[in-house]
């Protein structure tokens, strides 16, 4: 198998996998959205420390720490990381899966966004089509829902500013999911100490088979995110945008058949106004890439 390929794969895999996490989060019922959250942070830390020293990142770990605006970043990120776990394990276990999904639908819309906000990035008319519609189908959304489609909006809004403070941090992805679990693990922990003291924890009193999916969080956690940076070693961004709709896809999917979430007309409507306004942005992307390699190729050329 070609390099390429390999990286293709596990870019699918972890997309998947992703896609399909809302089976996995029902099945750590009755212990609720913030103590799953704990544990997924204990355990993750736990997995991370064997990865950071099986796979000898511990130096890179420590330049991290060094580096006081990078710290300062994955502060950031941990704390908007945190914030989006939390709200998509709520989402799925209140049975809104399909908005969890609209979350990670308008994410590249969000992260267009707070490129030109944050970053003063300048948009070309396309794109600023792609946010209008978008814009568009948040109202047509509000109405149907009547109420603004808030999980969906967290998701995407902590997610992108997760993606804007990873990307401003140009650390990789082992030791910098290991310190952003360990600035938030330690909270997670004590949050889990004191659910015991009150008799409110669930960890160990509802049988073995629910502490190993507790614990097993972790390696959910992990996984696709291993998987993710094989990936994008490997292949192009443009192909990894393209495999970025698989997972709130495959999450849409589970939500309207296998879940049974009801999809009103002003909600199909609401989504089919999303999905157009990605369609709109994933062709001018690949337009402007395209152009752009025309244009080296002439440089070179000359």
């Amino acid at each position: 198998m070609s390099d390429q390929r390999r990286g293709f794969t596990l870019g699918f895999l972890a997309y998947l996998m992703w896609g399909a996490f809302p089976l996995y989060w029902p099945l750590l019922k009755p212990s609720g959205a913030l103590e799953i959250l704990a544990h997924r942070m204990v355990w993750s830390l736990v997995v991370m420390g064997v990865l950071v020293v099986a796979l000898r990142r511990a130096d890179a770990l420590r330049a991290v720490l060094r580096d006081r605006r990078t710290a300062l970043l994955l502060v950031v990120a941990a704390a908007t990381i945190t914030a989006n776990w939390g709200t998509y394990i709520y989402g799925v276990n209140t049975d809104r899966v399909v908005e969890t999904s609209l979350g990670y639908f308008i994410n590249p819309l969000v992260t267009v966004l707070l490129g030109v906000l944050v970053l003063g990035e300048r948009l070309r008319p396309v794109q600023w089509t792609a946010l209008a519609i978008g814009f568009a189908a948040v109202v047509v959304l509000t109405v149907d829902y009547g109420r603004p489609p808030v999980i969906a909006l967290v998701l995407a809004l902590s997610f992108g500013t997760y993606g804007l403070a990873k990307k401003s941090a140009g650390v990789g992805a082992i030791e910098s999911l290991a310190f952003e679990t360990a600035v938030i693990a330690p909270f997670a922990l004590g949050y889990l100490v004191w659910l015991g003291s009150t008799g409110r924890a669930h960890f160990a009193g509802e049988g073995p088979g629910h502490v190993f999916l507790l614990v097993a969080s972790g390696v959910v956690t992990a996984v696709p995110l291993l998987c993710f940076g094989g990936a994008a070693t490997r292949v192009s961004m443009t192909t990894l945008g393209l495999l970025q709709y698989l997972t709130p896809s495959i999450q849409f999917a589970l939500g309207v058949t296998l879940l049974g979430e009801q999809m009103p007309t002003g909600r199909w409507i609401g989504f089919a106004l999303v999905w157009l306004a990605l369609l709109v942005l994933t062709a001018e992307a690949l337009r402007h890439h395209r152009r752009q390699l025309a244009l080296a190729a002439e440089s070179c050329a000359v």
